[in-house]
């Protein structure tokens, strides 16, 4: 490779990987830009790529509320214990639908994918949990949200990637469908469990629209949705009742919380990076 001349193609892919690297990473460098600025700074816009005036005030005002604790917590155990039921149902639904000889496998497949496109609406289902009694319980953010369809069939186009002949050894040696499952299709799919599970960690991590709609004892709110409350209901009460705080743009406190919460999915994410990009690939040999 080293001694490869590069030919026009090899230039021009390569600055459009550059402009791309420049386009994705800026947005992350200015909110940290923004939230690490001094206010007057900001106001002028002479924020740009770096912070100006470094401060921390925006952080201390984050973290000195009550709620933001409490509400880590939270989100803390709804990803938790939603992640372990979502990668669990997955992993056990799919595996009868990667059966060549499912009974009417076509159409519960069909079934399946439809949901990816039309749904009940959200009236129908606030009904439906809330006779079910799960209003302003965990239950009510785990339960209608068991089951993505996306990471169903990437699971399912995994498992049709296993060798049938290995199926059918197992099948010889006595070993039930459970076995199967848990001792060999299970072990061999880490790959594509852990990029859903990635999926499944990022979408209850950054959920606040179900939790906004079915949690009513701020208590149990979770980050996202605390933090959303903080920008649009306590900035101007925070600054007017806080002195030093006085200064605070809304700019500088909105960034601020922006990097509070996505900074655990960032550290997340670079040891499970190259999960995420096999389990996709395999997974969607068949797909």
């Amino acid at each position: 490779m080293k001694n490869k001349k590069w030919t026009l193609f090899d230039y021009v892919n390569t600055l459009i990987m550059i402009g791309v690297l420049v386009i994705t990473l800026y947005p992350f460098i200015y909110v940290i830009s923004i939230s690490f600025s001094d206010s007057s700074y900001i106001l002028q816009n002479q924020v740009k790529f770096y912070p100006r005036g470094f401060n921390l005030k925006a952080y201390k005002m984050i973290f000195e509320s009550p709620k933001i604790p409490r509400a880590y917590l939270n989100t803390i155990i709804y990803t938790t214990l939603g992640t372990l039921v979502n990668v669990f149902l997955t992993a056990i639904t799919a595996y009868p639908l990667a059966k060549k000889n499912l009974v009417g496998k076509k159409i519960w497949m069909t079934m399946i994918i439809i949901t990816m496109f039309f749904s009940g609406g959200m009236i129908p289902n606030f009904i439906i949990v809330q006779r079910l009694g799960m209003i302003d319980t965990i239950w009510a953010i785990i339960i209608p949200n068991a089951i993505w369809t996306y990471e169903l069939i990437i699971t399912k186009s995994f498992y049709e990637s296993i060798p049938d002949s290995l199926y059918e050894s197992a099948v010889i040696d006595g070993a039930s469908e459970f076995r199967i499952l848990f001792q060999i299709f299970l072990p061999l799919s880490k790959a594509s469990l852990a990029s859903i599970t990635l999926f499944y960690v990022m979408g209850h991590w950054n959920s606040f629209f179900i939790p906004m709609i079915y949690l009513n004892d701020m208590k149990k709110y979770p980050l996202q949705v605390v933090l959303r409350e903080m920008l649009i209901f306590d900035t101007a009460r925070r600054s007017e009742s806080l002195g030093d705080y006085a200064a605070l743009t809304p700019e500088a406190l909105k960034n601020a919380a922006i990097f509070v919460s996505i900074l655990p999915i960032l550290a997340l994410y670079p040891f499970m990076q190259k999960y995420f990009v096999s389990g996709v690939m395999l997974g969607s040999v068949k797909g």
